[in-house]
């Protein structure tokens, strides 16, 4: 029997194309969550001790099973989600397949016993060894916007690293996470060491505050401060992926084809639901009329429809409320004198959470599209006169995410990439750095804390450990207690002998040691 605290609420998953109900589930609650960590915490330390390389082999055979179901795994990930199919293929699919890859090929080396070597001369009779421990059981709460690829290559490197992991994922697509669970789960990892748990903010809410040792976090600058706040209150270690307002730089010399068609791809990709979005979009003033008529062009033909359908571009939004969002700031951007040259409207005839590719003209930052996260199908384009501007522009944002700039010059373009205050710079592309297994993915400022993916992102998932020992163990040490006026004056020649410059220097603080050494070796 459910206990009363299950029967609270219900998750229901809807296919936001048609408004199909695709399945209704009960939300955990904080006792659910409770008893989820707690198995997980019993059954971690067996499965840390099955070693990595086993845990390698899983991941080898979920990868081959994710490769046999790809395309109804893409399938399940449209009905829920909205996004064209073949989005979900190559943006889904296809990042956790080179994710597992790029584990499989790199765990045991990143993670695996490392020997440390000791440059200070003091310390050479010692030998230091790195060790890579799993935290326990990690948290992880991922989106609704990329509901297979950002839960599942946070999850595989947790697992690889040893850890357990209790996944939240939106309420909005559940059903796509425990699809996750099932492949996982029937490649070989034990069921308490994986469990994914459905739910709303309240269950988020008991995970971060449960017996957890990590959390991995995705989704809005406020409820990410809020997780920071609880966290800290218990230095619960986090990672926190919270959005971008990405700035896209066009340059004069850039191809104005590659380009507009980088920029109406960046913005309108997942119907402009990604993070990595271009949700800013900086031209340099001589290419800025012709770009503006590239882009509206491409983005009038763009087709907008259910995301089953091969030939649809553009799906759904995921909700009315993000769509009530969208349809704000453009509308704050048309009061306040920006343009519309495409798009600006609903698709009513399409559905109820279908938004009009949108190309907004002569924006400024007195506009809230260009310092809300809009997360839509919208492209302002503004215009700058110079470099310095257009890094001002760029690095004018509360985020940090990513950004990219455009230009047939790659010196150049790398050259601004560092002037950039970003966790993630690419030159004549955007978005697609994602799907980049070795590239870590994270932002400063209100993007948040640390990184996912990479190495950086397998190393977030384990605790370093230092093991020292000392070769000489029946000698004491001369650093220990016997301390005189004459030990202080030889320990300072003993520092001229290491670190000084002239040789009569070292000639003279060496006779000095080698006394100080002999009085104290017993």
């Amino acid at each position: 029997m459910k206990n009363a605290e299950s029967l609270i609420s219900r998750v229901i998953s809807v296919n936001p194309a048609t408004g199909e109900v695709l399945g209704e589930l009960d939300s955990a609650g904080p006792t659910e969550v409770r008893a989820a960590v707690g198995r997980g915490r019993a059954a971690q330390p067996d499965w840390h001790a099955w070693g990595i390389r086993n845990r390698i082999r899983i991941l080898r055979r979920f990868q081959q099973i994710l490769l046999a179901h790809k395309t109804d795994i893409a399938s399940r990930i449209t009905r829920e989600a909205g996004k064209p199919a073949v989005e979900a293929l190559l943006t889904e699919v296809l990042v956790v397949l080179d994710a597992a890859r790029f584990l499989i090929d790199n765990a045991y080396r990143i993670l695996g016993e490392e020997k440390l070597p000791h440059g200070n001369l003091v310390m050479k009779t010692k030998s230091g060894r790195i060790l890579h421990e799993p935290y326990g059981v990690v948290g992880i709460i991922s989106p609704w916007n990329y509901p297979f690829s950002i839960p599942a290559t946070e999850v595989m490197a947790a697992l690889v690293a040893g850890n357990a992991v209790v996944l939240k994922p939106s309420e909005l697509t559940p059903l796509i996470a425990l699809e996750l669970q099932t492949l996982l789960r029937e490649a070989g990892i034990p069921n308490d060491i994986f469990q994914v748990l459905p739910g709303e903010g309240e269950t988020g809410a008991a995970l971060v505050k449960s017996e957890i040792d990590k959390l991995v976090f995705t989704g809005s600058v406020s409820t990410g401060r809020k997780i920071a706040h609880i966290a800290a209150e218990r230095l619960l270690p986090v990672v926190l992926e919270l959005g971008g307002k990405d700035p896209m730089l066009v340059l004069e010399d850039a191809d104005l084809d590659v380009a507009s068609s980088g920029a109406v791809w960046g913005a309108f990709v997942n119907a402009g639901q990604t993070c990595l979005s271009v949700e800013r979009c900086y031209v340099h003033h001589t290419l800025y009329a012709k770009f503006l008529e590239a882009c509206s062009e491409k983005a009038r033909k763009l087709r907008v429809g259910n995301g089953l359908d091969a030939a649809t571009e553009i799906g759904p939004m995921i909700h009315e409320r993000q769509l009530r969002v969208v349809e704000s700031h453009v509308e704050d951007a048309r009061r306040r004198g920006a343009r519309v040259l495409a798009g600006g409207t609903r698709l009513r005839d399409l559905g109820p959470t279908f938004f009009a590719p949108t190309v907004l003209a002569d924006v400024d930052h007195t506009m809230r599209v260009m310092q809300e996260e809009t997360f839509g199908p919208v492209l302002p384009i503004a215009p700058f006169r110079d470099e310095a501007e257009a890094v001002r522009l760029a690095n004018n944002s509360d985020y940090g995410l990513a950004a990219s700039v455009w230009t047939r010059d790659r010196s150049r373009g790398e050259r601004l990439a560092r002037q950039i205050n970003a966790g993630t710079v690419t030159v004549n592309d955007a978005v697609s750095c994602f799907s980049i297994s070795e590239a870590p993915h994270g932002g400063t400022k209100a993007s948040g804390l640390g990184r996912t993916h990479g190495r950086w992102g397998l190393e977030e998932m384990a605790r370093v450990k230092y093991v020292g020992s000392d070769r000489l163990p029946g000698m004491k040490k001369i650093w220990w207690f016997g301390y005189s006026g004459d030990f202080a004056r030889e320990m300072e020649s003993f520092l001229d002998l290491l670190y000084g410059r002239s040789l009569p220097q070292k000639l003279k603080a060496a006779r000095h040691s080698a006394r100080a050494l002999w009085r104290r070796k017993l």
